[in-house]
């Protein structure tokens, strides 16, 4: 009980420091504001002539790479910055549940970032009639692909007191992890690579896992990944933060 209460004043720490800011409401904005040209502008929602939000999905991998990093880099830069990481580990709690605590607060406020779509999710259903159960998966992918790419970003961010050089590294790896399961990109390795290879590294791609959810197939194993995505990046910034006090 007394481990959720410090993880919950974490929580409350990091969202307020969130909003106190107007870094909180420029982010929302670009966030709608590209989610919209995307699905209706790039996406041609309106001349495909179908009831359905894969247009809206189907760029939430690219639109992640830049802005979820953009959230997470400054969740350990920060306190390293301005000196105060080693007055929070010195409070009463735990590293976990510190690293747990940031983590959490920014996939909440990544979490309301994506329920602001919701006139998406209502144009679509005035415009026909679409099964909503797929929209759900594909929204419940979103949020566990956004869950990843936060852990990554939590884990650079951990690494060094430069937000730029986090921001810069955890793009570089997520666009890897896109980029491994990417269809052009398979269809290049199948021609130059044995096709068992070639899945073994699609099977690390968040594009594979995700189109499940686009489907609206909520497979075990899709879980499975995003939440080992998540666990080992977590587990690694503890360790990056131990050693760090260490020495």
């Amino acid at each position: 009980m007394n481990a959720w209460n410090n993880i919950k004043a974490i929580m409350k720490r990091e969202l307020g420091g969130y909003f106190t800011s107007p870094i909180a409401y420029v982010f929302l904005i670009i966030f709608l504001l590209l989610t919209g040209f995307f699905t209706f502008t790039i996406g041609n929602f309106f001349e495909r002539g179908e009831a359905s939000l894969v247009s809206f999905f189907t760029w939430h991998p690219w639109l992640y790479l830049f802005l979820v990093p953009a959230v997470g880099m400054r969740l350990w830069s920060e306190e390293r910055r301005l000196g105060t990481m080693e007055l929070l580990l010195t409070m009463p709690l735990t590293t976990w549940q510190a690293i747990v605590g940031k983590f959490l607060a920014s996939w909440l406020f990544l979490a309301l970032a994506l329920a602001l779509t919701f006139p998406v999710w209502i144009t679509v259903n005035i415009m026909g009639a679409p099964d909503n159960g797929i929209i759900l998966a594909g929204y419940v992918g979103s949020l566990f692909l956004a869950g990843a790419y936060l852990a990554i970003s939590c884990m650079t961010s951990a690494l060094t007191r430069n937000q730029v050089i986090s921001f810069i590294l955890s793009v570089v790896i997520c666009l890897f992890l896109i980029l491994a399961g990417y269809t052009p990109v398979t269809d290049l390795l199948m021609r130059i690579s044995n096709p068992v290879v070639v899945d073994v590294i699609a099977s690390f791609s968040v594009m594979t896992h995700f189109e499940g959810f686009q489907r609206g197939v909520i497979d075990l194993r899709d879980f499975v990944f995003f939440t080992s995505v998540i666990g080992f990046a977590l587990f690694t910034t503890g360790v990056i933060i131990r050693s760090q006090r260490a020495g």
